[in-house]
């Protein structure tokens, strides 16, 4: 009884610990622009997110699991809404996991085939934290939508969550008369990282002629190049939920296996040669951004000299796959029509301005939607409760109002 009481004890001032120990950090650290609907409901979000992720930081340093694992583990433990209305499979095509949402009712003709992607940067995200979101778009949307299981941190990094994400396109792809999707009417579609995916697999299937074409592509504050982390987005949200510049840093720097120790060469420009950032400037170019985006808090800066062993470890940020934004113009200008989230208060905000520009400037066809008191992570607060914003909400549906449109 001793023993029992004292471990219940140990976990208890355990726990208060570092709830405490959040608490204080965040409200220090944290900035919650007044442009938010509920600031409070935001910072509690997020001291709820820091709390798994010094839990499982813990755990991994006490040999108990890896944090990654443990976040996901705590994510799946939310309630998922069954919608009567909706059929969910669990597939599996090849070796990767897929989930397939199909409306119940009965349909005269093939429907739409909505491929989702989801975000988290390789650390949240899992096909049962998305099941609401993408139970509601296939509801809402009319669609069939395959939700892809791909693998992700600590064991699989860069380039193997991206290979899984085309292994289950293709598959779908070819396969679609067996889940009565029309050809005609495939979209692509992901949060985050992966909306980045999304963006970097309509680039490489443009020359796939024996594969059904993609219709339309769906970024929803995608994460569309690694090369300039000194944007106005980036200098003016780096301390906003849920995605800050530091655990921005984190998911890049274990995704793509770079040392943590050349955080300050990227963040001084140091990184690239004076060619490459001459090469690519007319695309990633400040310029390019609405003058209204960089009013607050935006200092334009000057790559520094370049740091020749920053190049040779970190140089893989120039592949196509994880920056889809500097793909040359002969690709780019063959990808489908696009929808584009942007939220106000994202650091990747401008990544995604950048894309919209390069997109309509080489003449494909571009909606966007901008929500001025979006953050990063808005969709994925849809059907929480009382976490939900009701920004996500309106994302939604934006995105339903697209797709029923094509």
């Amino acid at each position: 009884m001793g023993i029992l009481l004292a471990v219940f004890m140990v976990a208890c001032m355990f726990f208060v610990g570092t709830l405490l120990w959040v608490i204080c950090i965040n409200f220090f650290t944290i900035d919650i622009p007044a442009a938010i609907s509920h600031p409070v409901k935001l910072w509690v979000f997020h001291c709820i997110s820091e709390l798994f992720l010094t839990w499982g930081t813990i755990f991994e340093k006490l040999g108990i699991c890896t944090m990654p694992q443990f976040v996901r583990f705590m994510h799946d433990l939310k309630p998922v809404k069954e919608d009567p209305d909706v059929v969910a499979t669990n597939l599996c095509f090849g070796t990767v996991p897929v989930r397939l949402y199909q409306p119940k009712a009965a349909s005269r003709t093939p429907r739409r085939g909505v491929i989702f992607y989801h975000g988290g940067g390789g650390v949240f995200g899992s096909l049962k934290l998305y099941q609401n979101i993408c139970s509601r778009l296939s509801k809402e949307s009319d669609s069939v939508v395959l939700a892809v299981g791909y693998r992700m941190l600590p064991w699989h990094k860069f380039p193997v969550p991206l290979r899984d994400c085309i292994t289950a396109t293709i598959h779908f792809l070819k396969s679609l008369n067996a889940y009565e999707v029309d050809p005609a009417q495939v979209v692509v579609c992901g949060d985050s990282a992966g909306g980045g995916i999304a963006a970097a697999i309509c680039q490489k299937l443009v020359d796939s002629p024996d594969l059904p074409k993609i219709r339309a592509q769906v970024l929803i504050y995608a994460i569309l190049q690694a090369l300039d982390l000194q944007l106005p987005s980036c200098q003016q949200n780096k301390s906003v939920p849920l995605l800050t510049q530091s655990f921005f840093f984190y998911c890049m720097f274990n995704y793509l296996d770079i040392s943590p120790s050349w955080k300050s060469a990227i963040m001084n420009k140091a990184h690239l040669p004076a060619e490459v950032w001459e090469k690519y400037r007319k695309w990633l170019g400040s310029e390019n951004i609405p003058e209204r985006f960089k009013k607050k808090g935006y200092q334009p800066m000057s790559p520094k000299s370049l740091d020749e062993d920053a190049y040779l470890e970190t140089n893989i940020i120039l592949d196509l796959m994880n920056s889809p934004l500097i793909a040359e113009d002969e690709v780019v200008s063959r990808v489908p029509e696009a929808f584009i989230v942007t939220c106000e208060h994202d650091i990747l905000r401008d990544h995604s301005l950048l894309y919209k520009k390069r997109l309509e400037d080489l003449g494909v066809a571009v909606t966007w939607q901008h929500v001025e008191d979006g953050f990063h992570g808005a969709l994925s607060t849809l059907d929480w409760g009382y976490l939900e914003f009701p920004c996500s909400t309106r994302i939604m549906n934006a995105i339903v109002h697209f797709l029923k449109g094509l």
